[in-house]
């Protein structure tokens, strides 16, 4: 005998009293106005907390009054402080956004709630609510992780009563092969067949991008805030230290080597720009391209075509690629080769690959920058001699 289907329990409009239902284990709740946020939000809340109970709540999700001092207060104000404090070069930082997710997320469900009601079976209903949409347990994780953060910040900011923070660090992660929640994909390296395949169908600035990526084994966002001034060519081997890099709040150094091959196709870039400019810049991608499809025009330019050019277009082309547009760039690229979208961190771990197989990890290591604080300066000049060997051969 089949077992029967399960099925989300759906928010429907109850038209006699106008309010929002939903049916839970054959019992009726009714959640305000139908179309209204407050309905909408009890509505997750109800279905989060019994996906992770399994329980139906004793307590009615409609019946509750709000607090005058809701989670809606902290989740505010720190959003204020993170939007502030995680910037690096006057630009907002990829923990910003993550942040922004997992606070969205816990204001979706317990945003009118009381901040002293919120324990940790609501935080684990929150959980469920993730691993409903499918997210990954690792990033699930991170993200219960940052709204641990956000209460403590309410603790630090007398916003948050110390003990709900204390009762949320009861909760642990979930564990591989104990939970619904799917596994993350490794990031694999690029097969050569399938970077080649992509290399026509860019620009040359994202062609010599990719090149330059493959043979560095530099990150995207390396690649795309170089500029001239942080390249030092005194040596037989270039330098590049960037401006600013993923770990330099650790106080690391980041030294990333060009070697002939990646200084042939530099050179061009490094030449005739200003010293602090973006070597790879759209501005002059889209300006060769129109130069482009003018000399291929076949039929003589008429004065009206002479200049077609928005004089105020929505969006121009930046002076300097970011690493958002550089991988939108690529994932062009890929479709018009009717290939699989991949992204420029793929490429650091294709060069990683090769470089562990010639010349083993620890080369590796250190030529991708992933050396430990712990090393001593001993051994980081000789390992630092031993990239520049190998990058003379192979960069």
């Amino acid at each position: 005998m089949s077992q029967k289907s399960f099925s989300i329990p759906t928010l429907v409009h109850h038209k006699p009293s106008n309010q929002a239902r939903v049916r839970i284990q054959d019992r009726d709740f009714y959640l305000g106005k139908y179309g209204s946020i407050e309905s909408q939000e009890r509505y997750r809340r109800l279905l989060a907390e019994w996906l992770s109970t399994g329980q139906i709540p004793t307590t009615p999700a409609e019946s509750k009054q709000a607090a005058p001092f809701t989670i809606d207060e902290p989740i505010l104000s720190y959003w204020k402080f993170a939007k502030g404090y995680y910037r690096k070069q006057g630009q907002p930082t990829s923990e910003q956004n993550l942040i922004r997710d997992s606070l969205k997320i816990l204001r979706e469900h317990y945003g009118s709630t009381a901040v002293r009601e919120f324990g940790p079976l609501r935080l684990k209903a929150v959980r469920e609510a993730m691993v409903q949409k499918g997210w990954c347990r690792n990033e699930i994780n991170k993200k219960v992780g940052r709204i641990r953060r956000c209460f403590r910040w309410g603790v630090e900011n007398e916003l948050v009563p110390p003990e709900v923070y204390q009762g949320l660090q009861a909760i642990t992660g979930l564990r591989k092969g104990r939970c619904e929640a799917k596994e993350s994909s490794p990031v694999l390296p690029l097969e050569t067949e399938e970077i080649n395949a992509t290399l026509p169908h860019t620009s040359p600035q994202v062609r010599d991008m990719i090149r330059l990526q493959v043979l560095a084994g530099c990150r995207p966002g390396e690649i795309v805030s170089l500029r001239p001034c942080d390249v030092n060519r005194d040596q037989e081997v270039w330098e590049y230290r960037p401006q600013s890099h993923k770990t330099e709040h650790h106080g690391r150094e980041r030294v990333i080597f060009f070697g002939p091959c990646a200084q042939g196709i530099l050179t061009s870039y490094l030449d005739n720009r200003p010293a602090e400019a973006p070597c790879f810049s759209p501005a002059e991608a889209e300006s060769q391209r129109m130069i482009e499809l003018r000399k291929r025009r076949k039929t003589k330019v008429q004065p009206s075509q002479i200049d077609r050019s928005k004089q105020k277009p929505e969006r121009k082309p930046g002076d300097g690629y970011t690493v958002d547009s550089y991988r939108r760039a690529i994932h062009r690229a890929c479709d018009k080769a009717k290939i699989d979208r991949w992204s420029p961190n793929r490429l650091r771990h294709t060069r990683a690959t090769d470089l562990r197989r010639q010349f083993g990890i620890e080369a590796a290591q250190t030529i991708l920058g992933h050396a430990e604080l712990s090393v001593t300066q001993v051994y980081a000049e000789r390992d630092l001699n031993s990239a520049r060997k190998i990058m003379s051969e192979v960069g």
